[in-house]
């Protein structure tokens, strides 16, 4: 039996924000942006809103019919868009927790190993809900738009933020970019690229 998804909206938004608050509570990344237990149940659902908001008005949210399930995905153009004067990872700081630092340098972190002058589609995040995950609905999520990217002949990008799940990767067709990137006295994360392609694929998120 298949997975139902559908194209989440605006009024989902405190759904998208609730379950990626409660996938990501012990993420490495997000282990290392909010240190300490409290504080990021106090805090880490605002940078999950932040980047919800940030998809919600330029990319698009797969959601499963559920709600146990969601991917935030970006189409990337080929060609850089800069606005003057933007400054994306500072306004989020701002917004988010302006004491911290790290909300803003770990943006700026990811868009510089953010692959440029190729148009691709960009996983920003998948959450699944905690007692939900290895059922195969963040699996569901990303397949249906990889497969699009074949059909298209677009790339795909994503950064892994644990081994296990760049495991999983990998057995979508995601390939390991080469140039880890290793958080200031923090986790590591792996850049994955994945060429559109055919055939059969294989894991379980």
């Amino acid at each position: 039996m298949g997975v139902a998804i559908r194209t989440a909206g605006e009024g989902d938004r405190e759904l998208v924000v609730r379950l990626l608050d409660e996938a990501f509570q012990d993420d490495p990344v997000s282990r290392w942006v909010f240190p300490g237990e409290e504080y990021r149940r106090r805090t880490h659902h605002r940078l999950m809103a932040a980047f919800t908001d940030a998809v919600l008005a330029d990319g698009w949210i797969d959601l499963t019919e559920d709600g146990a399930a969601c991917a935030l995905w970006l189409s990337v153009p080929g060609e850089a868009h800069d606005e003057e004067g933007d400054d994306g990872p500072a306004a989020v700081r701002e917004a988010v927790d302006p004491d911290n630092e790290r909300v803003e340098q770990i943006a700026r972190l990811t868009e510089g190993i953010h692959p440029a002058g190729r148009a691709h589609v960009y996983l920003w995040m998948i959450g699944v809900a905690p007692g939900r995950q290895g059922e195969g609905l963040g699996t569901a999520l990303i397949e249906q738009v990889l497969d699009c990217c074949d059909r298209e002949g677009l790339p795909a990008y994503l950064e892994a933020s644990s081994a296990r799940s760049r495991g999983l990767y990998e057995r979508l067709g995601f390939a390991f970019t080469g140039c880890a990137l290793d958080l200031p006295d923090g986790p590591r994360m792996w850049p994955m690229w994945r060429e559109p392609q055919q055939g059969a694929r294989q894991g379980t998120l």
